[in-house]
Formats: structure tokens, C-alpha cells, sequence
């Protein structure tokens, strides 16, 4: 008999524990979100969850780390073509900016993401979300190139969070336009 917490179903149910999570933590962040609620998102109890993660902490943990998954897989399905010398830097960067817009065009992502740099203060936290920007500092790299793309894309991915989590392009003001460059 396999031990508690590993069978398939098991497996399926950390998943959508993790799908829901997202949106709970988005919502009302690391410190405002109960393990209840997302347990009963999922439907599932709370003491099975805790049989999965042995604590909120190693759950926003796993969620961090799915997120960073997400992130790696959508700018590498939406890389242009390599082909020799590869992309153009400018083509690239648009790629990937295009890349990130439509993965946080799902705000809660882009919440829980801004969420998770704010809870850092928790161990377990910091170091899933060091490895997330370790992860997307090397999957942009092999992307656009060198390290000055690297930051340029997360200069740029910093400004496109603030128009998107604002809602920047549905405001008709002189300062919504500079941001979103209309």
C-alpha cells in the first residue's frame, strides 16, 4: 500500500490544492489567507491537506514553485524561432514581453506573484522565491542573451506589472497613458 499522500489522487488533489491556492493567497495574501479556505476551495478537509503540506508556509512554498513553472513554460512556448543565429534582441524582448502579458492577463497570478515577494520574511518563502528568480533570471538569459537584456526584461516586466495589477489600460488619464505608453 503506497504511504499516505502519494497515490494518484493524491497527486490530482496537490494539484487543484495549488490551482486554488493561487487564487486564495492572490486574493488576500500569505498572511490573510487560512489553510480552511483553501481547503474548502478544493473541497477537501483541512487535515488532509495538512497530510499533503505540512504547513501553510510549505504550501505557498509549492505554489511559488508551480507558479515559477508556469512562468518558465509560457515564455519558452512563446519564444520566436531559433534558427542559427536566433531572434533579433528587440524581436526577443517583444516576444517574451508578449510572452508575460498574456500569462498575467490572469491577475491572480500576477497577485500572488506580488504577494509572494511580500512574504519573503517566512524561510521556506524566501528561498522558493529566490529560486523562482533564479529560474527566470536563466530561462530569460538563454532567451535574450546577456545579462543587460536580463534586467532590461525585468525593468520592464516591473512597469507592465503596475498597468496590469492597475488596470492601467482602461484609464483615460495623462498618467495612465505615459505607463502604458498610449
Amino acid at each position: 500500500m503506497p504511504a499516505a499522500g502519494t497515490s494518484t489522487k493524491s497527486d490530482e488533489r496537490r494539484r487543484a490544492i495549488v490551482a486554488a491556492a493561487v487564487d486564495c493567497f492572490a486574493q488576500k495574501g500569505f498572511y490573510g489567507t487560512t489553510t480552511h479556505e483553501i481547503a474548502d476551495w478544493v473541497g477537501v478537509s483541512q487535515p488532509y491537506l495538512y497530510r499533503l503540506y505540512p504547513n501553510k508556509e510549505a504550501l505557498f512554498a509549492a505554489v511559488v514553485d508551480h507558479v515559477s513553472v508556469v512562468m518558465t513554460d509560457t515564455l519558452v512556448a512563446h519564444s520566436p524561432a531559433s534558427g542559427g543565429a536566433g531572434p533579433a534582441p528587440e524581436a526577443a524582448l517583444d516576444a517574451a514581453r508578449g510572452a508575460y502579458t498574456a500569462l498575467v492577463a490572469d491577475r491572480n497570478i500576477l497577485r500572488f506573484l506580488m504577494h509572494a515577494n511580500c512574504a519573503v520574511g517566512e524561510p521556506l518563502v524566501e528561498q522558493a522565491v529566490r529560486r523562482c528568480y533564479a529560474k527566470q533570471v536563466d530561462t530569460v538569459r538563454q532567451l535574450l542573451g546577456d545579462d543587460e537584456a536580463v534586467r532590461r526584461w525585468f525593468g520592464a516586466g516591473m512597469l507592465d506589472n503596475v498597468v496590469a495589477v492597475l488596470g492601467l489600460a482602461d484609464v483615460d488619464e495623462p498618467w495612465a497613458h505615459v505607463l502604458t505608453a498610449r
